[in-house]
């Protein structure tokens, strides 16, 4: 059932579905934990000075957004004969900053509200993990993907605080001899993670979009 849920058709169903109050990109599609993908291949070292995750999230209607980034630490690709089969990258939740406000305090005070434990909880979960579990060609006529250039579609376990859950969003893959560069531009649903303001049934919690866009650029070298 759960290969199913990942099929192409699902997948190309919901990329197709939009949200009046998320960014208006690919939503990835959310399934169970998966088996990771065997790491054949040569592998390539993520070089976290030149790679980039940014994220994007509002309250309901798109009021007060917010835009800012989280740094990745560390993580490897796996390619062989010229295709990418595997990977993985370690996120530093401690690391999330606000790039938008000009006001040092309300910055400081939205920083230190999304590292508590009403949302990354980074004095107990000081990092976050993603592990490549599928890799597919991209195929518009299965699936209409919003990112430029798209050519594969990237399935993989995400670990925020204590839940995995597994995503598939379109990626564009690009691979040379000593290097590999993958691009997303995706939204996930952040409540599936257990990430609710005081609780899921909180009202000030259903101010809050669910929907929160992350831009990834990974950058790895041989």
């Amino acid at each position: 059932m759960l290969k199913q849920a990942l099929s192409l058709a699902v997948i190309g169903a919901v990329f197709l579905a939009s949200c009046n109050d998320a960014p208006k990109t690919d939503a990835a599609a959310t399934g169970e934990k998966q088996e990771a993908a065997a790491t054949t291949g040569n592998s390539f070292n993520i070089d976290p000075t030149a790679t980039t995750l940014e994220w994007h999230t509002a309250h309901k209607g798109g009021v007060d957004p917010h835009t800012g980034s989280l740094a990745i630490t560390s993580g490897t690709l796996a390619v062989d004969n010229g295709a990418l089969t595997g990977g993985s990258f370690v996120v530093s939740t401690a690391s999330i900053q606000d790039k938008d406000l000009t006001d040092t305090a309300k910055r400081a005070m939205l920083e230190g509200h999304l590292k508590s434990p009403d949302f990354f909880d980074v004095a107990k979960y000081p990092t976050a993990k993603f592990e490549i579990t599928k890799v597919e060609a991209y195929d518009s006529t299965k699936g209409a993907s919003l990112l430029p250039g798209a050519t594969h579609f990237i399935s993989g376990n995400l670990t925020l605080k204590d839940s995995t859950k597994n995503v598939t969003f379109p990626a564009k893959v690009t691979i040379t001899a000593e290097t590999v560069e993958a691009q997303a531009n995706f939204n996930i649903d952040r409540t599936l993670w257990g990430m609710n303001y005081k609780g899921p049934n909180n009202p000030q919690d259903w101010m809050i979009q669910k929907e929160v866009n992350l831009k990834l650029d990974l950058k790895a070298k041989k």
